[in-house]
């Protein structure tokens, strides 16, 4: 069976001088998990991997490079789902990890719960081992000296055993009121995946996001569309019924993908054929 990975990089704007650096850091996310993906491992386990580079990259807003909230803070939110089980794990408005995606994944497998949020995830992390840092210090310099925002970023998957997942992670919106939660950590808006389907990540404006419900629109249009026009249509239900703006990639269940924006910009790398196919997109 064919194997997959697109990540993007957040629908948003996305300075001239940053778009070859983006690209290369998509490549490198996409790279790193398909090498996962081609020793026969998870798609589970290749969203996370991808996910973790992209929270890493002070250009990105997730992670290490996530934007302010009102209070001068950083606040994240991040999602990992299953699509062979439905399992979920998710964590909301969390300041103190290096890579919240992997809380996400340890709360999908350690607890009965789907979705932890601000101190108790914190103490959660804290529990399991997870080095939580000061604060001050997931703030990186740049998010100091600009206002340009990305907006979220985020990787689907298939693997050679037919299994697809989603991970998404984000720093959220730049100037949020403390305690903001948006999209990204709610399943169907932020991430969807359904092994019968595919796989779908948002990224965009959060709350028309979660109103939309747009990643399990997009993905339960595979049912009727194939990868690119269940993308093309569900960003334009997103944008004409709910005035929404973002973007989403899709994965169908024969590794095809699908990238859909209405937003300026939207950085995405995925395996195309045998190479690494990296862009901008523009709308």
């Amino acid at each position: 069976m064919a194997i997959q990975l697109i990540v993007h990089g957040g629908a948003g704007l996305v300075a001239g001088e940053h778009h070859a650096a983006v690209m290369a850091t998509c490549s490198a996310a996409v790279a790193s998990g398909i090498a996962h993906l081609r020793e026969g491992g998870t798609a589970l386990n290749a969203v996370e991997i991808a996910t973790r580079i992209l929270e890493d990259d002070p250009l990105f807003n997730a992670g290490y490079g996530s934007v302010l909230n009102r209070d001068g803070k950083v606040e994240m939110d991040a999602l990992i789902m299953d699509g062979r089980t439905f399992q979920i794990g998710a964590v909301a408005a969390v300041s103190r990890l290096k890579n919240p995606i992997s809380l996400a994944r340890r709360v999908m497998e350690a607890t009965p719960h789907h979705l932890l949020a601000a101190g108790g995830a914190e103490q959660f992390a804290a529990e399991q081992g997870f080095e939580l840092v000061p604060p001050e210090h997931m703030i990186a310099p740049r998010q100091l000296a600009t206002k340009s925002d990305g907006d979220t970023v985020g990787a689907v998957a298939l693997d050679s055993a037919g299994n697809v997942a989603v991970a998404v992670s984000t720093g959220g919106v730049r100037g949020k009121l403390a305690g903001r939660v948006g999209d990204s950590p709610i399943p169907g808006a932020g991430g969807w995946a359904d092994n019968a389907l595919g796989a779908a990540c948002a990224t965009g404006v959060g709350e028309g996001i979660m109103r939309a419900l747009l990643t399990f629109r997009a993905v339960n249009l595979l049912e009727t569309h194939g990868a690119q026009a269940a993308a093309e249509a569900a960003v334009a239900l997103f944008e004409q019924k709910f005035g929404g703006d973002g973007g989403l990639i899709l994965v169908d269940r024969e590794g095809k993908v699908g990238i859909a924006h209405n937003s300026p910009f939207m950085p995405v790398a995925w395996l195309n054929g045998d190479q690494i196919s990296a862009q901008v997109a523009q709308k």
